[in-house]
């Protein structure tokens, strides 16, 4: 019987790449041997930008519902978990599974000048919203020259 070759694409390869590194510093520098980390099989994309008011992070998580998210925000870490659980398929044979399934994990250090009391979260459209709004004492003043 003649094996198979499978074609991976280069896109595919450097994607999994980049998963693996982002992992490898999440591991290193996110707190060691924490279990959600440990777990984690795969680690969603993420946007994060800072205005003056606050931190804004959008997570793609298609396919995931908030009962299997928790996010957390401790001593200036935000932390993102959760699995992805695959749908069965009784008497099917894949020929091709590119999406990620199991547990993920990200966190991300805002430092200490997030009112953790105004943390919003929400979904749209498959992508985790997550709103981290500066304390007041933090946020930018702008000093009139005279």
């Amino acid at each position: 019987m003649a094996e198979v070759m499978r074609y991976t694409s280069p896109t595919t390869l450097l994607s999994e790449l980049q998963r693996e590194v982002d992992r490898l510093f999440e591991n290193f520098f996110g707190g060691w041997l924490r279990p959600e980390v440990e777990s984690a099989v795969w680690t969603p994309t993420v946007d994060l930008l800072e205005t003056d008011d606050a931190y804004l992070i959008y997570m793609d998580l298609p396919g995931v519902n908030r009962d299997q998210v928790t996010i957390t925000f401790e001593d200036g870490t935000l932390q993102v978990s959760g699995e992805r659980v695959q749908p069965e398929h009784r008497d099917a044979q894949y020929h091709r599974m590119e999406r990620w399934y199991g547990r993920f994990f990200r966190s991300f250090n805002l430092g200490q000048n997030v009112n953790p009391d105004k943390i919003k979260a929400h979904f749209e459209n498959g992508v985790l919203v997550i709103e981290a709004p500066k304390t007041e004492e933090s946020k930018p003043v702008r000093i009139k020259i005279s």
